[in-house]
């Protein structure tokens, strides 16, 4: 744990872990303040988490989240008024410290001389010049003081950002490019339904992010509060400002753990996991190793999530192992979906159904998880009805898979940059901004109608690169995007059914159909997926390297 003491009061620190809190005792914390909302990314574990183990050791642990670079006035004076009555010492934490530190500066802002209270933040580690900018001009961020300006301004170091930067440098190697993330980790998030299955250990899908930031990229290493584009400008965690002369926006999505009813209480335990989460991942192979007998429920929420085949895929390996070990007929498995087919490609469904018909899993569409309560094993699902109408019908379970609703991250959803629905507002083909010229996006928080897969960022990475080049000046023409997406849904050990398609369901296989027909299981897509996809992931996308992935290009 990278501990920063402000005060010999309070300290602040990056996201802290559950098995993490017992070292935080010993060390003589007797609080503990969580400043980081859930849901901010898929390797966090929940505040939930954290109270339990927490209580348990005897400490208290309090839940006072801010967005990213956002933190109010109201939360300052809520923080410093909890400092205040909570047993000392106390720690803090979020992200990266920032908000803690932030949350703390202003709570002192009437009561230490501003200089201390940067000097303070400083010798700890963090700028808060920002902040005291912002204090100074009655809670506004002055725009007329940029920490830098850069060409290109790349929000976001997923799949993505990562993958448009390199893709960039590749074709103008002496480009001025920064890209702004928050994260130490990069994660190949494909490989964690094969760490559920049993199949990955969990730390194959990670590697440092400094060490897939391109050479010759710049990394601000933040988080974005909010974007001025009529200014050209982007507002970082601490009041911070960054300029640009174009921007590319992929930060990924939010996934909205809050949005089920007691489902933040009781995931990670009481036999509730969910892939989506990195440290939970491992959770799911351990439930499923253990589980001889009972009822296993496999969920899917409303669209858009990152990955639809991803909840069947879950289903599908843990099946297969059941029926492995001659325990399938005493597990009794149910995939509640809120969709109304099992997969939104109809060329697909029937391969799909072979399997859940051989699996004998209980086939429920309609049905959205609305409630968990993780210590009665029940979940309550809201189930729509042939007549349009609604009814809750609740369910027992020994393990319960969890995906959760999924929308834009909040700093998109309230932007200029956002739609009506909250998600990026983009030209389908061109991935440009509708309404400004020098910003372009692409991965989950667009509102194009491909999937949300990294396949489909492989697609989009060449084709806003070529797009920006072509703004500034240093390409012709116009690439497009088709809509391009793929889905490997693993349907057992050792098989995929090969989904790939375009803009509105139309099939686009990259292989012939005597080597693999997507239409049905093959062992060589499963080889694809295991052996081959990870390396090109590492050594190809994230290099810059455009297999099957160039774009096509027409006259502007």
């Amino acid at each position: 744990m990278d501990i920063h003491a402000l005060t010999p009061a309070l300290a602040v620190s990056a996201q802290i872990l559950p098995e993490q809190v017992e070292t935080l005792r010993q060390a003589g914390f007797c609080s503990i303040i969580c400043n980081r909302p859930d849901g901010e990314a898929g390797d966090q574990p929940l505040f939930a988490d954290i109270e339990r183990t927490a209580r348990a050791l005897g400490m208290s642990a309090h839940y006072l989240p801010a967005e990213s670079g956002k933190v109010t006035d109201e939360q300052g004076a809520a923080f410093g008024a909890l400092l205040d009555r909570l047993p000392k010492p106390v720690l803090a934490y979020c992200r990266s410290g920032m908000r803690s530190t932030t949350m703390w500066a202003l709570s002192q802002a009437d009561r230490l001389p501003l200089p201390q209270i940067v000097d303070t933040a400083r010798k700890a580690g963090f700028n808060m010049q920002g902040v005291v900018r912002r204090i100074a001009n009655h809670g506004r961020t002055p725009l007329d003081v940029a920490e830098a300006e850069h060409a290109v301004l790349i929000i976001g170091g997923g799949a993505a950002g990562i993958a448009t930067a390199a893709s960039l440098l590749a074709r103008a190697p002496e480009l001025d490019i920064a890209i702004v993330d928050p994260a130490d980790v990069h994660y190949y998030q494909p490989g964690w339904t094969l760490v559920g299955g049993g199949v990955f250990d969990a730390a194959r899908t990670a590697h440092t992010m400094a060490s897939v930031i391109p050479r010759g990229v710049k990394w601000i290493k933040a988080a974005v509060a909010a974007f001025e584009p009529e200014r050209n400008a982007v507002i970082l965690d601490g009041c911070r400002v960054v300029r640009y002369g174009h921007l590319v926006v992929c930060p990924g999505l939010k996934l909205d753990w809050h949005a089920i009813e007691g489902l933040s209480d009781t995931l990670g335990s009481n036999g509730v996991t969910s892939n989506y989460l990195y440290h939970l991942a491992p959770y799911t192979w351990q439930l499923v190793r253990t589980l001889r007998a009972g009822q296993a429920i496999f969920t899917q929420p409303p669209a858009p999530i990152k990955c639809a085949g991803a909840p069947q895929k879950a289903m599908y390996l843990s099946a297969d192992h059941w029926k492995r070990g001659g325990l399938l007929e005493k597990v009794r498995v149910d995939f509640c979906s809120a969709a109304p087919a099992l997969f939104g490609v109809p060329d697909y469904v029937p391969a799909l159904m072979e399997y859940v018909n051989a699996y004998g899993i209980g086939l429920h569409l309609g049905h959205t998880l609305t409630a968990v309560d993780g210590p009665a094993r029940r979940a309550t699902f809201t189930r729509l009805n042939a007549d349009g109408g609604k009814e809750t019908v609740t369910r027992a379970f020994d393990l319960l898979h969890v995906v959760p609703p999924q929308v834009a991250p909040d700093f998109v959803r309230v932007s200029p940059l956002a739609d009506a629905a909250g998600w990026i507002d983009v030209d389908p083909a061109t991935l440009r901004h509708r309404q400004w010229a020098n910003i372009h996006a692409l991965g989950d928080a667009i509102n194009t109608t491909n999937a949300k897969t990294a396949a489909a960022a492989r697609k989009q990475a060449p084709v806003v690169a070529h797009n920006v080049l072509a703004a500034l000046g240093k390409r012709a023409g116009v690439a497009r995007y088709d809509g391009y997406g793929a889905c490997p849904l693993t349907v057992e050990r050792g098989k995929i059914v090969l989904a790939e398609f375009n803009y509105g369901g139309k099939l686009a296989p990259s292989f012939p159909s005597w080597l693999i027909d997507g239409t049905r299981p093959s062992r060589l897509a499963w080889l694809l997926k295991e052996r081959i996809l990870p390396p090109l992931y590492w050594r190809g996308m994230l290099k810059g390297r455009e297999w099957l992935a160039k774009p096509t290009l027409a006259d502007a």
